[in-house]
């Protein structure tokens, strides 16, 4: 039973005060091939921050083939056209990251994320072409834009391939681009585009070669199309409530992560950056009671023995950027003093406001908190600071949920590119925000 007053043994939480106190987690990640760092939100820069810090190093030391984050594949294939120096792409990242659109765009267009891709882009182009490392989006939720690359694509590569496209184009047509609209009509009536886009992505299948056999263009066409018949299905399914939404959008990102170490071949290695919520294994909350599962999990259950490391993030208080409600212009906000018992409470009280790493597993695990359950803040894009003890913690077994844990007792808000939020897009992550 955790009671107020209690402290963590300081031995356990080793120093976290620049890039070399990273080595203790280099060393802990080892030989694995798949690294998901997370984040307690999607608006505090200092988890930005350490995640590129050790991201650069797992580039540059470890050689990590590519960086895949919780974004859209459309947006996100720009900025990858960036950083590795494609022709025809932005010689500066800020250019791709601008024509990000849908809400929440700060969670990728801010100031933290443009340092790094200038970073990677700097590094990438001393590089032959096949040693650059990538960045891509495993998201679901660009049905629309997906749908258009794939059309301009097909209408370039295969002409005769684009009237099952152009089906599925008309069977969305009447709903505009507002998927929600084609969501509620399927709840009304039982006619939906399932079997428009099954087929587009059959058609596909069989004409473009494998992962390991194709360009990025032929891949990236690919996998435009399975970002249809995903977003189609979880638009589908997000209307009837209950865990099905949240496990088809986490099955789809692990997919898309699967297809992307294929694509890059045997020896491929990857970091993941995506909320807590994604990456801190399901099974160790109240996720998997209520039906739900997440890409941390069904990472370590399709490949741990290819060495998987889970590190979360957490903050005591600060300052964070987020929407009052969906769609809102973005704007910093108070993160106020965790919650009583909680673990970012007992790591406060025993840090004196200092940063530290946890590492929680493997040869060298400290586990302060061994099996027992305690609360774990969440904040997602919406966000209402008055409320944030009653509706902001996930009961979590932290030595089973993740493998390490990033601890920043004082956080700041990051800083967005655009001042003013535009098209608010769908309410994809409604209700969580996450």
């Amino acid at each position: 039973m955790v009671t107020d007053g209690r402290s963590v043994d300081r031995d356990a939480v080793l120093p976290l005060t620049g890039p070399r106190s990273l080595d203790p987690l280099v060393e802990r990640i080892g030989d694995a091939r798949y690294v998901l760092l997370g984040e307690a939100s999607h608006g505090t820069s200092e988890f930005y921050r350490w995640r590129a810090e050790l991201t650069r190093r797992l580039i540059d030391e470890e050689g990590f083939s590519f960086v895949a984050v919780e974004g859209d594949w459309p947006d996100c294939q720009a900025l990858h056209c960036s950083v590795v120096g494609a022709p025809g792409a932005p010689e500066d990242p800020r250019e791709a990251l601008e024509g990000f659109r849908r809400w929440p765009r700060w969670m990728w267009a801010n100031t933290d994320v443009l340092e790094f891709a200038r970073w990677l882009r700097e590094r990438n182009l001393r590089l032959p072409e096949q040693q650059r490392a990538g960045f891509f989006g495993l998201d679901v939720y660009s049905l629309w834009e997906s749908l258009y690359a794939v059309l301009g694509w097909l209408r370039e590569n295969m002409p005769e391939q684009v009237e099952p496209a152009l089906r599925a184009y008309r069977c969305f047509e009447p709903y505009g681009e507002d998927p929600r609209s084609y969501a509620q009509a399927t709840r009304l009536v039982p006619e939906s585009c399932e079997r428009e886009v099954v087929d587009l992505l059959a058609g596909l299948r069989r004409q473009v070669g494998g992962p390991t056999d194709e360009g990025l263009a032929d891949f990236a066409a690919r996998q435009n199309a399975e970002v249809l018949a995903g977003a189609e299905q979880y638009y589908r399914s997000m209307v009837r409530g209950g865990p099905e939404s949240w496990n088809v959008r986490d099955h789809h990102m692990t997919d898309t992560l699967d297809r992307l170490m294929e694509h890059h071949g045997p020896g491929a290695r990857a970091v993941v950056w995506e909320h807590n919520t994604h990456v801190g294994d399901a099974r160790a909350t109240d996720m998997s009671a209520a039906g739900m599962v997440n890409v941390g999990q069904l990472v370590r259950e399709r490949h741990g023995d290819d060495g998987v490391v889970l590190i979360g993030f957490g903050t005591y208080e600060g300052r964070v950027v987020a929407g009052r409600s969906w769609g809102a212009t973005p704007e910093p906000m108070p993160v106020p003093a965790a919650r009583d018992g909680s673990v970012e409470a007992l790591l406060h009280g025993s840090l004196d406001g200092d940063a530290g790493l946890l590492v929680l597993t493997g040869e060298e695990a400290n586990d302060p908190f061994a099996d027992e359950i305690l609360p774990h803040r969440a904040i997602g894009v919406v966000y209402h600071p008055g409320r944030d003890r009653y509706g902001n913690y996930v009961p979590t077994v932290l030595g089973e949920r993740y493998d390490a844990f990033v601890f920043v007792d004082h956080t700041r808000a990051l800083t967005p590119l655009h001042s003013v939020e535009a098209d608010s897009g769908e309410e994809e992550t409604w209700p969580t925000g996450l």
